[in-house]
């Protein structure tokens, strides 16, 4: 109801987002990209060693033999983002999954194939399952230029795990030898309103994390996808909204600077993001793209991914053509995400004033004080960041868990409405 309200009052349009089928895989023609300052690059890898039930990304059980053919697709497909981007500067390259790590041995010939095809300079990030993390893991991905690492914790409790059906992996021993080896960023990843999961035991993860050496946390919401096999339900929202309040009140008692709604990190590191950037190439299955005027998503099969690649095409599926003020509702979405409005930021990307575009409703959202005007722009406060909490969470489930599970079923849809 909420994101129904939204959608056309932001996009000032009531039609609904529509994804559509990719028309343009043959296409190898050049795309100006118009040279953008923070344009980042993301590679899918979509194996794992087991299905964790409460994740909802797209990922298959490892196999050795499909596992070295899909690398050999990927190293095509950044051949071919080569041919359509030309050399793009990118400012970070992400790794995601899946778990990456299970590709360790490949890594170093896909990110010298990245140099070769794309002007590489920024940072190098990449997701960590607990159970694949020992010395010569860490060594080798430190030795290719590792600097930011992000593990998938979801908690330090054993209870909180096997709600999860997650096994333990000597977590915070893992935790202590990513410090050791010594890396830039120390992402943990932790998940509240996890089943019989209580504040305290929130705080506990918190505390832990940061007192073994993780410079920055991301503490999401347990939301059950419509497609995932969870066995038991995430607490109720006002549970973890209580959960949250709880979180920001202990981030300012430690000192950390909250850098998104979700995420808190110590004051003079690097932060670690994936998705936060004003424009990014996304390869692999599943994997997306984002650009001033569209928005790109991969076909999520592996085996039809390889089959495009092989014949020369890119494994595009779907896209969403951005209209003016849609492509301004996203840049908000995240913004606002990551607490704060710049307005010479908005209007260095758009052209336009951020105040004059959305005077009505930044006027609301200041007398609702939702938000803060400062010389910079606006900062979101932090009961508007709860209310995007709320946003967020059916964000997820009305337009992302829409769109994955229509893809998950069909490789090639003809098109998804989201209203």
């Amino acid at each position: 109801m909420l994101t129904n309200i939204l959608r056309p009052i932001l996009n000032r349009n009531f039609k609904p987002f529509e994804f559509v089928k990719c028309t343009d895989n043959n296409d190898l023609d050049y795309v100006n990209l118009n040279n953008r300052d923070n344009l980042g690059l993301y590679i899918h890898i979509p194996f794992c060693k087991s299905i964790c039930s409460f994740c909802p990304y797209n990922k298959v059980l490892y196999d050795e033999k499909k596992a070295l053919e899909y690398k050999e697709a990927l190293l095509k497909e950044i051949k071919l983002a080569n041919i359509r981007y030309k050399k793009q500067d990118i400012t970070s390259l992400y790794f995601g999954g899946g778990t990456p790590a299970l590709l360790i041995e490949y890594l170093e010939e896909i990110i010298d194939t990245v140099k070769d095809n794309f002007n590489l300079k920024g940072s190098l990030a990449i997701e960590l399952h607990p159970s694949n993390i020992n010395v010569d893991l860490l060594n080798k991905l430190k030795g290719l230029g590792f600097n930011m690492i992000s593990v998938g914790i979801q908690s330090f409790n054993k209870n909180c795990l096997e709600s999860l059906d997650r096994k333990e992996n000597n977590e915070v021993e893992k935790i202590k030898l990513v410090k050791e080896v010594g890396f830039e960023t120390i992402d943990v990843d932790l998940i509240f309103g996890i089943p019989n999961q209580s504040i305290e035991d929130l705080k506990e993860d918190v505390a832990l994390a940061f007192e073994i050496g993780a410079t920055q946390i991301s503490t999401y919401p347990f939301i059950d996808f419509s497609y995932a096999s969870n066995k038991r339900k995430p607490l109720p929202a006002n549970e973890k909204k209580k959960m949250l309040f709880e979180l920001v009140n202990m981030a300012e008692k430690l000192g950390l600077d909250r850098t998104s709604v979700w995420t808190f990190a110590k004051p003079n590191t690097e932060k670690y993001s994936s998705i936060t950037r004003e424009n990014f190439i996304g390869l692999g299955p599943g994997a997306a793209s984002l650009f001033d005027d569209k928005f790109r998503l991969n076909t999520f099969s592996i085996e039809e991914y390889i089959n495009a690649i092989n014949k020369n095409e890119f494994p595009c599926a779907l896209v969403l053509n951005f209209t003016k003020f849609s492509r301004k509702s996203y840049w908000l979405f995240w913004n606002v995400y990551n607490m704060n409005l710049n307005k010479e930021l908005y209007k260095k990307m758009f052209g336009s004033e951020l105040s004059k575009d959305y005077k009505v409703e930044l006027s609301i959202a200041k007398k609702m004080n939702l938000l803060k005007e400062d010389e910079l722009g606006y900062k979101v406060t932090t009961k508007g960041s709860y209310y995007f909490h709320a946003v967020e969470q059916i964000y997820t489930l009305q337009y992302i868990d829409k769109t994955w599970s229509v893809a998950r079923n069909n490789p090639w849809p003809d098109k998804i409405k989201l209203y």
